[in-house]
């Protein structure tokens, strides 16, 4: 077993500095290392001129696969990354009290003890849990003195279509839960109708509900149209206050894309620059193989740098895709993969 230690630890010591496993469970975020993003007024002109040229950004993402790639112990160490990164989700209709305790169990112990001892690893928790408001008590009980943040999907998720009143209720309502993180969603008609105001009051009005709990801004992007529309709208999200910005519900026919993940990191690399406050950014729905999260871990490196490799900055929106890298990672240890249902989720 010593082999893996020395390597897998190296590489991953970004993720050790952080402070996430002796946070107390009043901290927002424990590992937060940069001032949050506190908002700045709606400019137009400057939305006004941001576009997207969608051939160039489809070609470039179409190289990605293969424009980096590791092996062996250096992917193992990225794929401890990754689980480190994971907002470990379920929001079913189905959901239960016993399925939120045992998918809390797993973020706590997201991969066998003996894997993680042979890599070095023990002590690796995902990044937070995230759960429907009625079961975010549940979430917070279960994960009580472990450090990971409780996520809540509010404003009338997935559609958001409820009365905004009702919308803000719900955020102020988790975060008195115990929510410390809240996944919002926009109004999908603001983005269609270029009604940049509205979008911005209203994520602005949800920023304020949320307090010191951070808020991830779901644009839906598979409802907005167009890569211009998308690029627009992370803009005025990240204008009104959002801590992250975020693709999808998982719910739409179409969720995370490369093309849709690179036209939203360069926008939050165009807001750094301008304003000096980092923003992070979260793919949902649809990444469910380990292949493809090393694929958006080498986008996030390349674009936006090591900063964005930290859960503070960068989280993966899934369910299935723990159990994947599971797999991979017995096999780096002993040679063999095992059955998907020997590493079930909840």
């Amino acid at each position: 077993m010593a082999p893996f230690r020395i390597p897998i630890k190296r590489s991953l010591a970004v993720q050790t500095d952080t402070a996430r496993h002796t946070a107390t469970k009043t901290d927002n975020l424990p590992q937060l290392a940069h001032a949050r993003n506190h908002a700045m007024p709606l400019d137009l002109d400057w939305v006004a001129s941001v576009q997207a040229n969608t051939s160039a950004i489809e070609r470039r993402a179409a190289t990605l696969p293969g424009r980096r790639t590791v092996k062996k112990d250096y992917q193992a160490a990225w794929l401890c990354k990754a689980i480190a990164c994971i907002d470990l989700t379920t929001l079913s209709g189905d959901d239960t009290a016993g399925r939120v305790q045992r998918l809390c169990i797993k973020a706590r112990q997201p991969v066998r003890p003996d894997i993680l001892a042979a890599l070095g690893m023990e002590g690796l928790t995902t990044g937070a849990v995230c759960v429907y408001h009625d079961m975010v008590e549940v979430a917070v009980r279960a994960l009580e003195g472990s450090g990971i943040p409780v996520a809540a999907v509010s404003t009338g998720f997935p559609a958001g279509l409820s009365p905004l009143h009702l919308r803000i209720a719900e955020i102020r309502e988790s975060v008195a839960a115990g929510a410390r993180e809240i996944d919002i969603v926009i109004s999908r008609r603001h983005v269609l109708t270029q009604n940049w105001q509205a979008l911005y009051d209203e994520v602005a009005e949800m920023r304020a509900a949320c307090g010191e709990a951070h808020m991830k801004a779901i644009l839906a992007t598979g409802e907005l149209g167009t890569l211009r529309n998308v690029a627009r709208a992370s803009l005025v999200a990240m204008m009104a206050g959002a801590d992250f910005i975020k693709t999808s519900t998982g719910k739409e026919p179409v969720n995370a894309t490369l093309p849709v993940t690179l036209t939203m990191v360069r926008a939050i690399r165009d807001y750094q620059e301008r304003t000096g406050i980092k923003v992070g950014y979260k793919p949902a729905g649809g990444i469910s193989k380990a292949k493809d999260a090393l694929v958006y871990l080498a986008l996030m490196k390349d674009e936006l740098g090591a900063p964005w490799l930290q859960p503070d900055l960068f989280r993966f929106g899934a369910s299935s895709l723990l159990g994947d890298i599971e797999r991979q990672l017995e096999h780096h240890i002993t040679g063999a993969y095992s059955a998907a249902n020997r590493h079930a989720i909840g």
